[in-house]
């Protein structure tokens, strides 16, 4: 009795192996699936001077172009480079535009230049940006503009327009005399300065590698 019951638990650990084994087998290959239909290359690669960041974003078009551009910074060199797109349309008027493989040596030297500290100045107040906000949203008179934005007088306009003018921004319609619009060519500037401002308070669109790399 004693022995048929031990061939039985010899028997039951035979199974109970064979399963494990069939189990780990099947874990196996479905990790192997798993793996092939993931890109080939890992979520992040280092390269000599450059971490190359791959599907970083649901669209596979826009993660394989944030990839290329990881792995040009290196190839030329640079510190970064920057490719941006969009398009604004309000009151029937729209702006497109496309800018790739911008370096971002290049824009950081429109600091050491002065460049960007004018532009800041020109519209870096409260009472222009209020004034740009609302001839973004359509065209303006002067009128108009001083019920919106609550000025005093249009005196406190004319006087806000100023560099706003002097700096090409904003111009008086062709077609309507009296009435405001901002610079087709300008709109884009506008509305990228508000998307870096928008990165600096919320960092969700961001990743990146923020260890010293002491061999650089």
């Amino acid at each position: 009795m004693e022995q048929n019951q031990n061939r039985e638990i010899e028997i039951l650990k035979e199974q109970m192996e064979n399963l494990k084994n069939n189990v780990f087998a099947q874990l196996d290959e479905l990790r192997a699936m798993m793996t092939a239909s993931l890109p080939n290359k890992p979520a992040e690669e280092k390269r000599r001077s450059v971490h190359v960041i791959h599907d970083m974003h649901p669209d596979k078009r826009l993660s394989e172009q944030m990839a290329e551009l990881c792995c040009k910074t290196e190839e030329k060199g640079v510190h970064g480079l920057v490719t941006y797109f969009g398009v604004y349309n309000s009151s029937g008027r729209q702006s497109n535009w496309i800018r790739n493989n911008v370096s971002a040596d290049d824009l950081l030297s429109l600091i050491e230049s002065g460049v960007a500290g004018k532009v800041l100045a020109c519209i870096g107040n409260a009472n222009r940006l209020g004034m740009l906000l609302e001839i973004l949203r359509g065209p303006k008179t002067v009128a108009e503009l001083v019920e919106r934005c609550g000025f005093g007088s249009t005196g406190q306009v004319y006087h806000h327009m100023k560099p706003l003018l002097a700096a090409d921004i904003i111009a008086e319609d062709e077609q309507q005399k009296g009435v405001y619009v901002i610079q087709p060519h300008k709109v884009q500037g506008i509305i990228m300065l508000l998307a870096g401002i928008s990165d600096m308070v919320d960092e969700t669109y961001t990743q990146g590698t923020w260890e010293i790399n002491e061999e650089n």
